[in-house]
């Protein structure tokens, strides 16, 4: 049973076809990579599949229709890490990262989770490397410090379906590395992972399977391998392989 379906799913913004008759699944244990241009719908594709714009087709979550789910029951089967991220009050680094067990009910400040919220919290900051932010306030972190508790929030969540939207955005090249790597981890558990990334290479490395979007359309998905081949590559990103790695314009 995938853990995400979508069957023809469209989503219309105005008088823009964001998405067009998207199908796509996403199983258990599995990575899937999100790419394609600037305005391409990737995160519209996100969006829709947790219900939080309108969209028309069947979406499911763990094989019950998305129409059916509550609130707090979508949010216990998936989890999203949004592309914005913006913080707009005071708090820890920890009591950030509690909120991943809101669905659970153990949305508290960090010093009165439940043994076993703590421990999931505790978990995931040290899965996002992200233990030493734990009693400082967000407000004086780096963008890229608050990137990796945003993670560590994501991971404390408990969801079989982890939804990434630039995971990696604003981390320095190690620490994209081990976001990434802690999302791929992930699938070893029987979770699903589906992330938009702009950076192909780091999709190539992360990912099982690639679905490349163009114009709100899915033009192709496939191995992590071979997908992105030179063909596809010119023709939506216009772009070309470097014979020793990196990309060109085309």
């Amino acid at each position: 049973m995938s853990l995400l379906s979508l069957d023809q799913v469209s989503v219309q913004l105005g008088a823009r076809t964001a998405l067009n008759a998207v199908t796509l699944t996403v199983r258990p244990g599995e990575c899937v990579a999100l790419v394609g241009p600037n305005g391409s719908g990737k995160t519209t594709l996100l969006r829709a599949a947790l219900g939080l714009i309108p969209a028309n087709g069947t979406i499911t979550l763990a094989g019950t229709a998305l129409a059916n789910l509550s609130p707090a029951a979508r949010a216990q089967r998936a989890a999203y890490l949004a592309q914005d991220r913006t913080i707009a009050w005071s708090l820890t680094g920890g009591d950030l990262v509690a909120l991943g067990r809101y669905a659970w009910g153990g949305g508290q400040a960090y010093d009165q989770l439940s043994d076993s919220d703590r421990t999931a919290v505790d978990t995931a900051l040290d899965k996002a490397d992200a233990t030493a932010l734990k009693d400082r306030s967000v407000q004086a972190l780096s963008g890229g410090e608050q990137a990796r508790l945003h993670l560590a929030r994501l991971l404390a969540s408990g969801a079989s379906l982890l939804l990434a939207d630039e995971p990696a955005a604003a981390l320095d090249p190690r620490h994209q590395l081990d976001a990434l790597s802690a999302l791929k981890a992930e699938t070893q558990r029987d979770k699903s992972v589906l992330v938009a990334l702009h950076d192909l290479a780091l999709a190539e490395r992360l990912a099982d399977r690639i679905a490349v979007l163009d114009q709100g359309q899915l033009v192709a998905l496939g191995p992590a391998t071979s997908v992105l081949d030179d063909a596809l590559l010119a023709k939506v990103f216009r772009i070309k392989r470097r014979a020793n790695g990196g990309f060109d314009p085309a």
